[in-house]
């Protein structure tokens, strides 16, 4: 089997699971927005938006380093493993203890919290701590099935996680509504606690969640050994440290003008706007989607192949080929925007009309989305040449534009300013890290073809979306046209790949 088709099964398997977990993710998406009001779905994405910085942080970049670690220490891999898990378990704990005795003025800070909603709030952020550590907990555990070829697990676990979420918020939701409304078994008990449309059932429902899957790996957590090797910590922790800091200014450039715009914009429509804002970006969930795909069958190849003598060539190709993907992808969810927005219900036609009326950051948010995939591939350099510095200050820079421009922009062009800085910011850290990829780890990118496919794609969007007026049918014809495009331009290649033995 040749190298490219080895690379693609891998990120096959791995990446199903992710696949199918973020879509039935997607589809609750039409309930929350129909059972939650604007200004409560608000509330949902803050609080989503906060949690994702803490888990980077917790996480302190041992991902990534357990692999390139497995990768130099063969021989050693039950030091890497103690070493990446007990640092995470650490931090989580002293995270857990801290969150839990001060979540009262954390609700105060962060939400926001007035004196009624002071007590759900508190709640809320209770909720979340255990979530966070949890998440942490489960890091290394699933990097070592994805280190071991454990897809098939790794797959089980997932699929459990995602169906405990969606069973359990569809039986708050939905269930035991039903069940009060139409006096069944237990009605009257539920009557007693039960608080309609109350958002904190999905904060328990992930915690849930979060749970089952941690029960899931406690074969792999029982493998950890409690001891250290000193050395190779202080090692590990000089590679990790920069890849935290490069996670968490992601984690910014990703999340933080959602809370910005609850700071931002007036109070009457701070968390209207956000909501807004959360709702419509899940439509670019399918391109979210497929970057996670291929990070997670990615970056454990890229780190085993780093030692073939065509390891750069090969890394050239997988980007030629996961460029083409993602504007294809990009292509087509814009083309068919008329139909995935249907997924934004809203309680009435006034909400969902509200909803929609967020749109127009959708194209903005694919792009950004786009350079941020290439990005990711693009880093392969830095890390496999011990240089993570350099993601430090790649992120940092998306980080600084990110805070900056949302600041100037929110006020004046709310969400719709959001979404333009998330694409300039993933744009620069593109073109950054190209440029500062060729100078210190040069890899034969074909970058004119690349850039072709990139600005084919733009032009595309542009017409579907504002030219034709999202016109399906016109839409969809110019996909066609562009995929046919691509196989005429692209069929000897593959055709060269898909016969390799």
């Amino acid at each position: 089997m040749s190298v490219i088709k080895k690379f693609l099964g891998d990120t096959a398997i791995y990446g199903f699971s992710t696949i199918i977990s973020r879509l039935f993710n997607f589809i609750l998406t039409p309930i929350f927005t129909t059972v939650f009001a604007p200004s409560v779905y608000g509330i949902f994405t803050k609080m989503y938006s906060y949690v994702s910085i803490v888990n980077a942080v917790l996480a302190f970049g041992m991902e990534t380093t357990f692999f390139r670690y497995l990768n130099k220490h063969e021989d050693r891999k039950q030091e890497v493993y103690n070493n990446a898990f007990l640092t995470i378990l650490i931090l989580a704990s002293l995270f857990l203890v801290t969150g839990l005795l001060w979540a009262e003025d954390i609700a105060l800070m962060m939400l926001h919290a007035d004196i009624s909603e002071l007590k759900d709030q508190t709640r809320y952020v209770q909720y979340f701590v255990w979530l966070s550590f949890f998440d942490a907990i489960a890091v290394i555990p699933f990097s070592k099935l994805r280190a071991d070829g454990r897809p098939i697990k790794y797959s089980i676990i997932k699929f459990v996680n995602i169906g405990t979420f969606i069973g359990t918020n569809l039986t708050f939701l939905f269930l035991i509504p039903a069940i009060i409304s139409n006096g069944g078994p237990g009605a009257e008990w539920f009557q007693s606690w039960y608080r309609p449309q109350w958002v904190g059932y999905v904060f328990i429902a992930n915690l849930a969640a979060s749970g089952a899957a941690l029960l899931l790996l406690l074969p792999e957590i029982l493998q950890l050994q409690f001891r250290m090797d000193r050395k190779m910590l202080m090692n590990m922790f000089s590679y990790s440290w920069p890849i935290l800091v490069a996670n968490l200014s992601f984690i910014v450039n990703e999340n933080l003008d959602k809370i910005m715009l609850g700071h931002y914009l007036p109070e009457s429509i701070a968390d209207r706007d956000t909501g807004i804002y959360g709702a419509v970006a899940k439509i670019a969930v399918f391109l979210s989607i497929f970057i996670q795909a291929f990070r997670l069958g990615a970056e454990p190849f890229f780190f085993s192949h780093a030692k073939q003598a065509n390891a750069r060539q090969t890394y050239a190709t997988i980007l030629q080929y996961f460029v083409i993907a993602l504007t294809l992808i990009f292509v087509a969810l814009v083309a068919n925007i008329e139909i995935l927005k249907y997924f934004i219900h809203g309680k009435n036609t006034e909400e969902r009309l509200l909803y929609w009326s967020g749109l127009p950051a959708v194209p903005l948010l694919l792009f950004g989305y786009m350079c941020l995939g290439i990005y990711m591939n693009l880093s392969i350099w830095y890390r496999l040449s011990d240089q993570t510095r350099y993601g430090l200050y790649i992120s940092a820079v998306g980080a600084i534009l990110t805070i900056v421009l949302n600041i100037v922009l929110i006020p004046r062009f709310s969400y719709m300013g959001s979404a333009f800085v998330s694409m300039l910011a993933y744009s620069v850290m593109m073109v950054t890290s190209y440029v500062l990829g060729q100078k210190h780890y040069p890899i034969p990118y074909k970058l004119k073809r690349i850039l072709a496919y990139l600005l084919v794609s733009c032009i595309l969007v542009t017409l579907s979306f504002y030219v034709f007026n999202r016109n399906i049918y016109i839409g969809n014809a110019m996909l066609l046209l562009f995929l046919g495009g691509v196989f005429y331009f692209e069929k000897d290649q593959l055709k060269f790949i898909l016969s390799k033995k």
